[in-house]
């Protein structure tokens, strides 16, 4: 008991200090922001630590299944740190944050192609928008889009040498899959792969959408300029990490269900050749 309470409380630590990341490293923060950082940090580290010190799953898939949390963990910290890098480069330029900005630039040269992610995402600021906000976004899009495609390809590469969920050791699905309901009806391995296809698709789609859905808002609405840096780190983070974390929910759930059918095949033979 005392270990499980001492991970939460560590894995609360470590959420709160990657939402407090940006307000740490940028040199000028306002009160309102602090405020809302503070509150929103408090907020996701409570409600780590008790998921976490809980016997019994809540929110959180794959609690019980490493490394799947901490590689989403480990690619929002790079995302966020190096966004940060970005915005320093501009205000307080040092060697490392000059090399991240240059690095960035690269990626997004690299994939700022006709109606890709990152085009479309700086597309999606004002046509008044100066030079160097476009700048800044474009090599913003382009270090968390190609963080996450790192991300995804390590989870895959690391799924398939590790053989991820089981890994040597017994996976239980009510736990890593709590708002996955195994008895609402239909197959639950065919279920698995239906809802891992939806978050694939979903996650192949949302880098495309998003910034057409803020885009098409902003005709109503003032337009997202992106100005604060806090919120273009957040808002390019989410546009890369969450579509990525979709992609990598469903690998996994195809993972599972693939795993279900194989322990019925196994189980199928031992009945029909008893020992």
């Amino acid at each position: 008991m005392v270990a499980r309470y001492l991970g939460a409380l560590v894995r609360a630590i470590l959420v709160l200090a990657v939402i407090a990341m940006p307000s740490l490293l940028l040199p000028t923060v306002s009160d309102d922001t602090g405020q809302i950082v503070a509150l929103v940090g408090l907020f996701a580290a409570a409600l780590t630590f008790f998921e976490y010190a809980s016997v019994y799953p809540g929110l959180i898939e794959f609690r019980d299944a490493p490394p799947f949390n901490r590689i989403r963990y480990a690619s929002l910290v790079a995302t966020v740190g190096m966004l940060s890098m970005v915005v320093l480069a501009r205000t307080e330029p040092s060697t490392l944050t000059l090399f991240v900005d240059v690095l960035g630039s690269a990626m997004a040269r690299a994939i700022d192609l006709p109606y890709s992610p990152v085009r479309l995402l700086v597309l999606m600021l004002p046509a008044d928008a100066s030079a160097g906000q476009i700048g800044i976004v474009r090599t913003a899009g382009g270090i968390a889009y190609m963080t996450s495609l790192l991300t995804l390809g390590y989870f895959w590469v690391m799924i398939r040498a590790t053989g991820w969920p089981t890994s040597g050791q017994g996976f239980n699905v009510w736990v890593n899959l709590p708002t996955f309901d195994p008895t609402a009806g239909g197959d639950v391995v065919e279920r698995l792969r239906r809802d891992a296809w939806f978050n694939i698709a979903l996650g192949f789609l949302l880098p495309f959408l998003i910034p057409a859905v803020i885009k098409a808002l902003s005709a109503g609405f003032s337009p997202v300029t992106l100005e604060s840096p806090h919120t273009m780190i957040w808002t390019v983070t989410a546009w890369a990490f969450l579509p990525a974390s979709l992609f990598m929910r469903g690998i996994a759930m195809g993972r599972v269900a693939s795993m279900i059918e194989e322990k019925r095949r196994v189980s199928g033979l031992a009945e029909l050749h008893p020992a």
